[in-house]
């Protein structure tokens, strides 16, 4: 008898009220248990993850579109001070890209175990892929759509269109009767829609980490892990370096003390890692460098507006993933190709702010960008929940860094108290006003 409304309310309910990261490790031990039990038999699991990223695929290009018009429009930013916001914010993206390319190339932890590449997607292998049956899950991965807009243009694909069509009318059931009265509604609406159906996709992530480690545990055993724990160190590296780099830039560039400026936002530091979230950590910064002393400006303009643009720990995240995966293939990426994924990794971390999962969304367009395989970012999928949280933290250094810098190297005075209450986002006015 199928569960009655109340208890499938209820599941749902307990299943959305636990923690991401709770979900995914219980996936990941469940999945070590069912990848040893099972062994090979355990390797078509991995096919859930498959899906995932293929929805992740198809909502990546119009959801980091619509999150950067909403950013460069939403941006009130005026005067000398837009100008040097600007610099220091591609500046302290570029270094963290540089850092983690830089790491990556030397730790190499890809190189610690390698991996098959995916299976050929040449034409002559579709061609023959068709010639025989193929079984009933992968023809439904099949007719999941690759691109939002793709499928309208492929008249075979109609169950792509209904894909897409299901999934937008229900997203948009809440705002059916919200109304439209500019361009700025109409992004928002956009925006809020896209992220709807972007949380119905991370909901399925622990479904897809389960799959992925059964997959590889009974297929492939535990090595594939020991690189993941290189990568794990790796990563961590490149971070501290990125985070080192700040400090010296606060102490030459600015009249703020490094280790003051960490005592005073140490708060702000543990809300950041807790919640995996610099928007939500936005206004907590932003206290807590008007209790350091900076000028309320300079707090709202690295805080409450450099946030949507800044982050550094995201793209170097992204741009080490994408050299690990390709190692683990024995791909190596030329000095082009790497100056390409700085290049997407830049572009695609400009308004990430606000996107839940930020980096596993951007990740398959800098994979794409680099024509990279994304059958194996599942794997990343089993550590970013631990690396989100901390490179969430560089990314709200990264903000008070170009707080300090903005601030000068003269402290100001002002006649506000330090601990009035922040502004809101939408109230951050630029020097010229």
């Amino acid at each position: 008898m199928p569960p009655s409304p109340s208890l499938l309310s209820r599941s749902l309910s307990r299943w959305h009220n636990t923690p991401l990261y709770l979900r995914i490790l219980a996936a990941l031990a469940l999945g070590l248990v069912v990848g040893i039990v099972f062994g090979k038999s355990a390797g078509s699991l991995g096919l859930p993850s498959q899906l995932i990223l293929r929805l992740l695929s198809a909502l990546a290009p119009p959801l980091i579109l619509i999150a950067v018009i909403q950013a460069l429009m939403k941006a009130e930013i005026k005067g000398r001070t837009a100008g040097k916001l600007a610099f220091l914010l591609i500046l302290n993206t570029t270094v963290a890209i540089t850092i983690g390319l830089a790491v990556a190339n030397v730790v190499r932890p890809g190189a610690w175990h390698k991996l098959p590449p995916p299976p050929a997607t040449s034409e002559a292998a579709t061609v023959q892929a068709l010639a025989k049956p193929k079984p009933v899950l992968e023809q439904f991965l099949d007719n999941v759509p690759k691109s939002v807009l793709g499928p309208l243009g492929d008249q075979a694909n109609v169950i792509g269109v209904i894909f897409i069509a299901v999934a937008f009318g229900l997203a948009l059931r809440r705002n059916k009767d919200r109304p439209l009265r500019t361009i700025t509604d109409l992004v928002d609406l956009a925006f809020d829609t896209l992220l709807t159906v972007l949380h119905w996709i991370i909901d399925l992530v622990p479904i897809g980490v389960f799959g992925i480690v059964a997959s590889i545990v009974g297929t492939k055993g535990f090595a594939p892990f020991y690189a993941l724990g290189g990568f794990i160190f790796a990563v961590l590296l490149a971070l501290l370096l990125q985070a080192s780099y700040y400090l010296l830039r606060i102490r030459f560039g600015s009249w703020v003390r490094p280790m003051d400026l960490l005592r005073g936002a140490r708060d702000a530091m543990t809300m950041a890692f807790s919640t995996s979230s610099s928007t939500a950590t936005m206004p907590l910064t932003f206290q807590c460098l008007r209790r350091v002393g900076l000028r309320e400006e300079s707090a709202s303009m690295g805080a409450l507006v450099g946030s949507n643009f800044n982050n550094d720990g995201t793209a170097l995240y992204e741009a080490m993933s994408a050299l690990f995966v390709a190692q683990m293939l024995g791909m190596n990426l030329d000095l082009g190709q790497q100056f390409t994924v700085v290049i997407t990794s830049i572009i695609a971390s400009v308004g990430a702010a606000g996107i839940p999962e930020a980096g596993l969304v951007t990740m398959t367009l800098v994979f794409t960008a680099v024509k990279l395989p994304i059958d194996y970012i599942p794997l990343l999928l089993t550590v970013d929940w631990f690396l989100d949280r901390s490179r969430t933290v560089i990314n709200m250094m990264g903000d008070m860094n170009v707080s300090c810098l903005l601030d000068g190297k003269t402290r100001g005075v002002e006649e506000s108290t330090i601990s009035a209450e922040p502004p809101r986002p939408g109230e951050i006015r630029g020097a010229a006003e």
